[in-house]
């Protein structure tokens, strides 16, 4: 049995492959970071569904998720599935590998993830070969989920909504005061998914001028910052996967398309394309 693991920040999706022609067992938790997280907060929040994993017999385990950027981060990911795993092998990647393996798959392209956070990076023959690398939250993550809603926060606190949206906007959230917003923002565990839960705001008022416009500057930020930099993003594919890229396909395609781009895939999460790619083990 393979157990294959994809995780963002904002929810982890775990799925059990036994054969390949019987059908798929997928469920949900919480996202994990453990750029964020210790080992020890992992196992505490995820304990329920890492006891599932006990009653598997798991042969491998393919864990892919943000937050993974060094060797210790991959550690952390070991160290909480060990215990629940027995002797399976485990590979541990990033998320952008995932969307690359998902996306791409042997063929040349750039890959990028739009969900709560971004990223991309260019692929050939399954292997990533060039990264503009992210900046994450507070530096970076144009046109993610967590940016659009920080970019919608700003808003409010600058007084720069219009009126018939600062309404809607406190009728939804209530009277958020400056130190209500530090307080998610400085003090409280992942303020990231916190301002990515404003994003569904935008999403609901996207025909709104104002927000349109809103949306569309961070895709475009993306695009200049991050996707034309690459030496083959006029020649090759730009593929994308998460909730915002999903979404808002039909912005995202408008402003991909007029920075002189080719759209390629836009899918909701990369779990299908790495189901695919790995169930040949079996």
């Amino acid at each position: 049995m393979i157990l294959i693991v994809e995780s963002g920040s904002t929810k982890t999706e775990w799925r059990y492959i036994s054969g390949p022609t019987q059908a798929y067992e997928s469920f949900f938790s919480d996202g994990i970071n453990p750029y964020y997280q210790l080992a020890a907060d992992i196992t505490a929040a995820q304990r329920p569904t890492l006891e599932k994993l006990s009653q598997k017999s798991i042969q491998y385990v393919f864990y892919y998720g943000t937050g993974i950027t060094d060797e210790g981060k991959s550690e952390i990911i070991n160290q909480v599935l060990r215990p629940f795993v027995g002797d399976a092998q485990i590979s541990v990647a990033n998320d952008l590998i995932a969307a690359g393996i998902s996306l791409c798959g042997n063929e040349s392209g750039i890959a990028c993830i739009l969900g709560t956070g971004a990223n991309s990076g260019y692929f050939e023959e399954g292997k990533l070969k060039e990264q503009i690398p992210p900046l994450g939250f507070w530096l970076g993550d144009e046109g993610s989920g967590a940016n659009l809603g920080k970019r919608l926060v700003l808003t409010y606190l600058h007084h720069e909504l219009p009126i018939d949206l600062r309404e809607l906007f406190i009728k939804r959230f209530g009277i958020l005061s400056r130190l209500d917003i530090f307080e998610h923002a400085y003090q409280k565990e992942f303020p990231n998914r916190w301002f990515a839960s404003f994003s569904k705001f935008l999403f609901d008022h996207r025909k709104h001028p104002f927000c349109y416009e809103l949306i569309e500057k961070a895709f475009q930020d993306f695009c200049q910052l991050y996707l034309v930099k690459y030496d083959s993003a006029k020649t090759v594919p730009v593929h994308f996967t998460g909730s915002v890229a999903f979404y808002y396909s039909d912005i995202l395609k408008r402003v991909v398309t007029n920075s002189g781009l080719r759209v390629g895939i836009i899918s909701e999460a990369p779990m299908a394309g790495l189901t695919l790619f790995h169930k040949k083990l079996i």
